[in-house]
């Protein structure tokens, strides 16, 4: 207590009664802040502190999107991390199973219609989904429009699906539409629900002949359109980009690098700084005595030759000093900026020299328990689940199948193993000790179980009328075949 400060209204309670005067004291220490990441003394001020979500979104978000492009478009790692992303993530695509009665017709048409779901036709539905997931981590959202088509169309299902950037969407879209609330280009019900979007009718960006002096932008339905993003905070409805936390920091590393070439340049230069009556050298082809007045140089060393200098003139040669540690430096950025971005350094550069398989299989698991959480709290139920909604609906009301079934099981894509014999014995262990099933097991791998088992059963049995079994049996056992009975 002899460390606090007392004022001199504590003083002056404490000589008429030290009891008084000590609870006053205590009252005081309450107030001390007990976290020192709170004290005000540091000069740390967070920018819109309290701020929503949202209003960072309006504050922050087109910006961040922009330079998160830009990183893209130009930093290499960046481009190989948000690849490695697409392709652990969504690999060759999340598929469905279809758990209604007729099941495998259901599977069927959607493999049909999968082919030529793109409304653009340039991909098939898993390219979409590739594409979706790509603009959702580097722009921190995406739209999907779910574009109703025709029976006359011919489609296998009258349904296609098209994506959008998120630059369709009327941010600056604000106010009311009747009882509702419009904000950042998403229109809310009183209830909070959103009711529909506010899209541009062209790219705001688009830069071609013919286009229209002024655009508008017109509500869609919500129901229409899927807005895919990751949310991290409450009540949050506008996503931000995976690249947020990283970008300043691989900004300064470009600058670094930038000044750092800069620097090897000047080290692979020889100079000569001389000093004296310059009138009296003679000057070389380069140089000659109008451009040694203006300029000061004296033109080109003679490579392999002796020179001889005036009498008064005295040569000083600057050699720079190479600087060591860039190397070490940057490649500590690299492993932060790989933090930031949810990655591992090896997936961000390619560069797996001071690995062992006990670190990779380490930092390959923790990368996986990540993806797996975007895929199944995220891609499927906000991305892959709406759409197999749409195409179930549209099927029935199409005449494709009876009743609109959505029962819907999802196969994410497989998992490489980081060392197969032994990751295969542990699966088969799982198997066999009850803990799992063999079917999902085959759909963690990316299969699914029902085709492969109606394919192990046509093998069997094609081995089995020519007699092949038996062989791979008795080589499989190291046994010799029965001897045959006279």
């Amino acid at each position: 207590m002899a460390n606090l400060a007392t004022t001199l209204i504590d003083r002056f309670i404490g000589a008429i009664n030290p009891d008084a005067g000590l609870r006053r004291v205590r009252a005081r220490a309450l107030l001390a802040r007990a976290y020192e990441g709170a004290s005000q003394k540091d000069g740390w001020r967070p920018r819109r502190a309290g701020a929503s979500a949202n209003t960072d979104h309006l504050a922050d978000g087109a910006i961040l999107r922009t330079r998160a492009r830009a990183l893209v478009q130009n930093v290499p790692y960046i481009a190989r991390g948000l690849e490695s992303l697409v392709s652990n993530t969504i690999g060759t695509g999340i598929t469905p199973r279809s758990l209604a009665a007729a099941g495998n017709q259901i599977d069927a048409l959607w493999s049909e219609w999968a082919k030529v779901a793109d409304a653009d036709g340039k991909s098939d539905l898993y390219g979409l989904q590739a594409m979706a997931y790509r603009a959702m981590e580097q722009d921190g959202e995406v739209l999907i429009r779910l574009r109703a088509r025709r029976v006359e169309d011919g489609l296998p299902v009258p349904l296609q699906i098209q994506v959008l950037e998120i630059d369709w969407l009327d941010s600056a879209k604000m106010g009311s539409n009747g009882p509702n609330t419009i904000m950042n280009g998403v229109e809310y019900d009183v209830l909070g629900k959103i009711v529909a979007y506010w899209l541009w009718d062209q790219h705001p960006g688009e830069l071609v002949s013919g286009r229209r002096a002024k655009a508008a932008s017109y509500p869609v339905p919500a129901e229409r359109v899927i807005h895919l993003f990751n949310p991290q905070r409450p009540g949050q409805g506008r996503g931000f980009t995976r690249l947020a936390p990283v970008i300043a920091r691989v900004r300064d590393v470009q600058l670094y690098e930038d000044a750092e070439l800069q620097r090897k340049n000047l080290e692979t230069r020889l100079s000569v700084l001389a000093s004296g009556d310059a009138s009296t050298l003679s000057m070389s082809e380069s140089a000659d005595q109008a451009t040694v007045k203006q300029t000061g140089e004296l033109g080109t060393l003679a490579s392999g030759g002796i020179t001889q200098v005036p009498t008064g003139v005295s040569l000083t040669v600057v050699e720079p000093k190479a600087a060591g540690g860039y190397v070490d430096y940057v490649k500590y950025q690299l492993h932060l900026i790989a933090a930031g971005m949810g990655i591992t350094y090896e997936m961000m550069t390619g560069d797996v020299r001071e690995v062992n398989f006990s670190s990779a299989r380490v930092s390959m698991l923790e990368f996986r328990r990540n993806a797996e959480s975007v895929q199944w709290l995220t891609l499927i139920p906000r991305l892959c689940e709406p759409i197999w909604n749409a195409f179930v609906d549209a099927a029935a009301m199409a005449g494709k199948m009876r009743a609109a079934d959505r029962a819907v099981d999802w196969a994410t894509p497989k998992w490489d193993y980081v060392n197969p014999e032994q990751d295969v014995k542990a699966d088969l262990a799982e198997i066999s000790g009850g803990l799992t099933t063999i079917s999902e097991k085959l759909r963690k791998r990316g299969y699914k179980p029902e085709l492969v088992f109606q394919e192990l059963k046509s093998d069997f049995d094609r081995l089995r009328a020519d007699g092949t079994l038996d062989i791979m049996l008795q080589i499989q056992t190291g046994q010799a075949p029965p001897a045959s009975t006279p």
